[in-house]
């Protein structure tokens, strides 16, 4: 009797689904990563206003995202993750439109400011609900018990489009000025909201009684702060790589980011189960350690070559905290809060960017752009002894400050 063939394992439906809603993300978001590095360009050189006004200019997105994770949590569990995700992309896309605007206008500086820091704020409105929506509508395609590798996966997205989208934004910047980099990022977000539109939502949880904000952020509070302590480092990257190798008469400036996205993305495909599998809290301190590294290695670097080195490795200790983080802040919830725990979770990474620009900026001004490296480097310090604490006391680690 011959042996019967062996069949080949079922591919996972919910699996692919979730894989195209990554690679929908990464293109909608090159929006935010090409104009990550040409804003501070932009407000430094052809507005002519100094290094805090650029750090303003990078992070009223973030401010706005900060001061909108809590309706955007709300909405998503109250209203559904696709249409939160489809009016996040919408925002984007007038978010580019305004930010458009202000490049037509640089002989007006400030009223062209005015109008990239409007353009900014619609962006971060759109990435809370997109940030957000994108998170909860994965862990509905694929269960909270992969809620770790929901959460890699969607930073590999957004961290591989800040990988390309870093030299995309100087190149464009460099072929058809702000405007047309610009019009370019508005054009991405729209492709996006055309490819979600066939796609199968997920459920709401319309009418669940919901604790006051304030009772869900006490049980997050340490985990958001290891997480915002982790994003300073990141931050510097983002504002400050650029215009310290200009500073510096160096080469291969637009790498900054390339190099961070590669070592964040390499990190979340091979480890990014590692949360699901050996819990958040190792995960997030080693990540913290290396980040650390790489944050001191670009402060001391006397070339391009080691400055380069730091921001990779920086990528690669920033890969997995905030799943890691967030792996725990998902089980420590009911599921009608996942997404307003998420929320509140997420505006603690926006927090520290959306101050990191402007306080590195003084910090720049009085010390120098590397002193910005050293910053982060000390933050990302401070986030392992937080998570090292927490791991030592679970208990009061959950508990709401007083």
């Amino acid at each position: 009797m011959s042996p019967q063939p062996t069949r080949a394992p079922a591919r996972d439906p919910a699996q692919g689904r979730l894989f195209i809603l990554a690679a929908i993300l990464f293109v909608s978001y090159l929006c935010v990563a090409i104009s990550l590095p040409v804003t501070p360009l932009f407000v430094t050189g052809t507005l002519g206003l100094g290094n805090v006004w650029a750090g303003l200019g990078v992070g009223s997105a973030f401010l706005a995202t900060i001061l909108t994770r809590s309706f955007a949590g709300n909405f998503v569990d109250g209203g559904g993750a696709k249409p939160a995700v489809a009016r996040g992309l919408a925002l984007y896309i007038a978010g580019g439109l305004v930010s458009l605007a202000a490049g037509l206008l640089t002989q007006l500086p400030w009223t062209a400011f005015c109008i990239l820091v409007l353009g900014r704020l619609l962006i971060g409105l759109g990435e809370s609900l997109v940030g957000v929506g994108v998170i909860a509508w994965g862990i509905g395609i694929v269960g909270p018990q992969r809620s770790g590798k929901v959460l890699a996966l969607v930073g590999a997205a957004l961290y591989g489009a800040f990988a390309a989208g870093g030299p995309l934004g100087l190149l464009l910047l460099d072929a058809i000025g702000f405007a047309g980099t610009m019009a370019v990022g508005a054009l991405l977000p729209a492709l996006g909201l055309l490819a979600i539109r066939p796609m199968a939502g997920v459920a709401a949880h319309p009418g669940a009684k919901r604790p006051p904000f304030r009772a869900v952020l006490g049980r997050i509070w340490l985990h958001g702060a290891v997480v915002s302590l982790q994003g300073i480092g990141f931050a510097a990257i983002g504002a400050f790589f650029s215009l310290h190798f200009v500073h510096e008469s160096w080469p291969f400036a637009g790498l900054g980011l390339t190099a961070f996205g590669v070592g964040f993305v390499l990190v979340r495909f091979a480890f990014g189960h590692l949360p699901d599998r050996i819990g958040g809290l190792p995960v997030a301190m080693g990540s913290l350690a290396v980040e650390a590294v790489g944050q001191l290695l670009v402060w001391s670097a006397g070339d391009p070559a080691l400055a380069l080195a730091g921001a990779f490795l920086t990528g690669l200790g920033c890969s997995l905290v905030f799943p890691a983080m967030g792996r725990e802040v998902v089980h420590l919830v009911e599921p009608h809060l996942r997404a307003t725990a998420l929320g509140a979770f997420a505006a603690f990474q926006d927090l520290a960017y959306g101050l990191t620009g402007p306080v590195a900026g003084l910090l720049a001004d009085r010390a120098g752009y590397g002193s910005v490296f050293l910053l982060g480097g000390t933050a990302a310090a401070a986030g392992f002894l937080t998570a090292l604490h927490m791991r030592r006391a679970p208990v009061a680690a959950n508990t709401p400050p007083a």
